[in-house]
C-alpha cells in the first residue's frame, strides 16, 4: 500500500492534467464554434442587406426612366408610365421578401435606415404616378433618395464593422447618368 500512496500524487497530477487538458479543448471548441456562428450570421446579414439594396435600386432605376419620359430627368432610356407599370409592380413585389428578411436579420439601426430609404423611393413612385412635370422637384427628391441610400449603407457598414465606403457620388462625364 505504501507504493500506491507514493504513486498517488503522480496519479492525481495525471488525472488533474488530463481533466485540465480536456476542459481547455472543450472551451477552445466552444469559442471556435461561437466565432464561426457569428461569422455565418454576419455573412447572412450582409447577403440580406445587399439583396434589399439591389431590390430597391431596381425600383429607383425604373423611376429614373419614367421621370425621363415625363421630362423630369435626363436618363438616356426613357420609359412610359404604361410600359413601366408592370416592371414597377414586379420590383415592388421583389422587394417585399427581401424587406422581410431584412426585418428578421437586420439590426434595428439598419432596418430604420432601410425604412427611411424605401419611403423616399415610394415618394418618387408617387411623384411619377401623378405624372408630375417639375424637374427641380424631381432633382430635390433624387438628392433625398441618395442621402437615404447613403444612410442605409453607412448603417450596414457600422453593423458589420466594415470600413467606411465610398459615397457612390462621383462626377460623370455624361450629365444624363445617375448614381
Amino acid at each position: 500500500m505504501s507504493a500506491f500512496i507514493q504513486q498517488l500524487p503522480a496519479l492525481i497530477g495525471v488525472v488533474i492534467g488530463a481533466l485540465g487538458s480536456y476542459l481547455a479543448i472543450v472551451r477552445g471548441d466552444q469559442a471556435r464554434f461561437r466565432r464561426e456562428q457569428v461569422a455565418r450570421w454576419e455573412e447572412r446579414r450582409l447577403a440580406v442587406y445587399a439583396d434589399y439594396a439591389r431590390a430597391l435600386k431596381k425600383s429607383v432605376t425604373l423611376t429614373y426612366r419614367v421621370a425621363s419620359h415625363l421630362g423630369n430627368d435626363p436618363h438616356p432610356h426613357p420609359l412610359s408610365p404604361e410600359d413601366a407599370a408592370p416592371l414597377l409592380a414586379e420590383a415592388t413585389f421583389a422587394r417585399d421578401p427581401s424587406g422581410e428578411a431584412l426585418v428578421l436579420l437586420g439590426s434595428p439601426q439598419v432596418v430604420e435606415k432601410a425604412r427611411a430609404w424605401v419611403v423616399l423611393v415610394m415618394e418618387m413612385e408617387q411623384f411619377l404616378r401623378e405624372r408630375t412635370h417639375d424637374p427641380e422637384a424631381w432633382q430635390a427628391l433624387l438628392e433625398r433618395q441618395r442621402a437615404g441610400r447613403e444612410g442605409y449603407y453607412r448603417a450596414v457598414r457600422e453593423d458589420l464593422a466594415l470600413p467606411p465606403g465610398h459615397s457612390a457620388r462621383w462626377p460623370l462625364p455624361l450629365p444624363h447618368l445617375h448614381t
